[in-house]
Parts: structure tokens; sequence; C-alpha cells
């Protein structure tokens, strides 16, 4: 049997690059080498593309690129070539790919960039396409769609650059403190700040300004906050449903990837019943947002029990002991079988 040739995006010109490191290193360390020709083109922070040759561990440690296994190549946009351009010793050579796994995390990886490159070339790839890819990265624009299906989201307002700081005060003043203030466009909780008055939000604008030119402001949703695996094109599953403990602060960048003082449950501590319900919920987001392959839904829920929309990850952290890998195993889809399954539902005739 003829071997699938997968070309695996990795790095990225993103905030969010080391986080790509460990997650291709772990898809890396369980794909099947009897079933696919890996090749891998690696971008670095400054947005170099480099086709790498070299060992996991470089890539782990982040001295790939600096390693003569690395030589130029880009992805060619052009149908005909379907597939890499590497440059070596003065000549152009290029390597047909079947489908490409792009492992990048963010801008420019998550928010549809990389995505439309790979509908111009006609290459099948891993996750979602270039529009819903977008509209998920942009938490305005996926809060509005999802408000407007039905689903309950935070209360927020939405400012730009140049919005005047007496705008912003007099539009949040009815939301009230504490308040969430986030790039629209940025992934991992990057940029986002929690302000319980006035001085802490003009310092949120601030910090979140450096990230995005758009902000969002979000009311406090008071509850715990939960997650949905959803896998799949037309027909989808969910994983188990997992539940992020806080003793503390927020779910922030550095809590995502340490869990210093958060703990994540897997499943979460929830009845049938509600569980049932947020995995609705999350099918219900994932079509109306466009998914396909996979994502990761985010929502809170109330003391009540009302269910509200956070964010819908693209591309989540993706490391076999990742939430979204860890609530498929708990249902029973092992890491090596997902890395199968994705690659599978790439290739499915849309």
């Amino acid at each position: 049997m003829k071997k699938l040739t997968v070309a695996i995006l990795f790095g990225g010109c993103s905030s969010e690059y080391e986080v790509s490191l460990k997650s291709t290193s772990s898809v890396l360390e369980s794909l099947c080498l009897e079933k696919y020709e890996v090749i891998l083109l690696g971008i670095t922070r400054e947005g170099q593309w480099l086709r790498y040759t070299g060992n996991i561990e470089s890539i782990r440690n982040d001295s790939w690129h600096q390693s003569e296994k690395c030589v130029p190549a880009f992805l060619s946009p052009c149908r005909q070539m379907r597939g890499i351009v590497t440059q070596e010793n003065g000549a152009m050579t290029i390597t047909k790919v079947d489908v490409v796994f792009p492992i990048l995390h963010g801008k420019n990886g998550e928010d549809g960039t990389v995505q439309g490159l790979l509908e111009l070339a006609g290459i099948p790839f891993v996750g979602c396409h270039t529009l819903s890819s977008a509209i998920c990265m942009d938490k305005d624009i996926a809060h509005t769609l999802a408000e407007s299906s039905g689903i309950k989201t935070p209360r927020s307002v939405t400012f730009y650059q140049n919005t005047a700081l007496a705008t912003v005060e007099s539009a949040t003043e009815e939301l009230g403190f504490p308040l969430y203030v986030k790039p629209a466009k940025a992934g991992s909780s990057i940029g986002i700040t929690k302000a319980y008055n006035t001085q802490e939000l003009v310092f949120g604008i601030e910090n979140a300004l450096l990230h995005d030119d758009k902000v969002v402001i979000e009311e406090n949703i008071v509850g715990f906050e939960v997650g949905c695996a959803v896998l799949g094109n037309r027909e989808v599953l969910v994983g188990e449903v997992d539940e992020i403990e806080l003793l503390q602060g927020f779910f922030n960048y550095t809590e995502k990837y340490s869990l210093e003082t958060a703990h994540i449950h897997v499943p979460a501590r929830i009845d049938e019943e509600l569980a049932a319900k947020i995995k609705q919920t999350a099918i219900h987001l994932y079509q109306v947002l466009g998914c396909r392959g996979f994502a990761r839904v985010d929502m809170f829920v109330t003391p009540d029990g009302d269910i509200v929309f956070n964010e819908v990850n693209t591309i989540p952290g993706f490391t076999s002991k990742s939430r979204y890998p860890s609530m498929l195993r708990v249902a029973g889809i092992s890491y090596k079988e997902l890395l199968d399954t994705l690659i599978m539902l790439a290739l499915e005739e849309e």
C-alpha cells in the first residue's frame, strides 16, 4: 500500500510559536511511519519557511532552524504543483503532497491565512477551512454569530485603537467590574487582562492593543469553564466534557501550559443531563461557525445551569496530554487513532 505524503507545518510567525513546537514534537512521536511519508516544513518566528529533515529533539528545544538539516522552501499556491518547492544549490525541486497537517497556533496559522494558501493550492489539509478559521479567531464575530443562533454569550463591547477612553468607560459602565479585556484576534489567552477597576481597565486595553487593533471587553461570567472536543466533518462525535477548576485568577497563558493553580477534570464533575446539553451546544456551535475536521469548543456553566459560549479553538494545543486529545482518549479514541482520523477527514470529499 502506497504511503500518503503528509506535510506538517510547524512553528509560525506567532506568539504561540513555542506551543506549536510542543504539539509538533508529540505528533511526530506518534504518527505511524508505515502509513505516512512525513515532510516537515517549519516557519521561524521571523516568518522564514524552511524544509527540515533533522530530529524531533531539535524541534522540541527550538534549535531546528539553526541546523544544517534546513533548506529554504515554501508551499506553492499553484494547483499544478500541489506541493512544496525546495531551493537548494541553486536548483528548485517540487515535492508533491497528499495532505497538509498545519500545527500552527494563533495568528498566521490558525486564523485562516495558511488555510487560504492551502485552498488556493488545492491541497487537502487537516482542520477548518479559511472562513471558519478566521471567524473563530475573531471573538467579536464568533460571539455575534453564536448569539444570533440562540446561544448565550457574555455581554460585551468592542473597541478599536482610535476609540476615545471616555467612550470606553461609558459603554462598559453597565457591564460592571470585574471585566475581561481581550484582543479580538489572539489565542491561548495572549494579551487578556482581568480588570477590577478603571485603572486596570485602561492598562488592559493598552495591553490588548499590543496584540490586535480590535479589543473586546466582556462581563465576568460567574461559574466554571468546560470544554468539548468535536471531531468530524458532516458527521461529528464529541469527546468527554472537561472542566477547568481554578483556585485563583483566570485561565491565562501561564496556567494553560503550567497548571500551577488550576486542575482539569476529565470527565467534568457534572451530571449526565448537563453533559449531554453541553455536548449538543458544542455541536451546534461547531456547525454554526462552519467548522470541519476538529475544534475545541469552550463554554461557561453558570450556577443556574446556563451554558454561555466562550470561544472555539480551531487548532487547539495538541500534545498527547493536551485537553483536546485527553477528552477523546477518555471517550475511547487513542492519540494515534485521532491522528489517523484527522488525516482521513482531510481527504474526505466535501
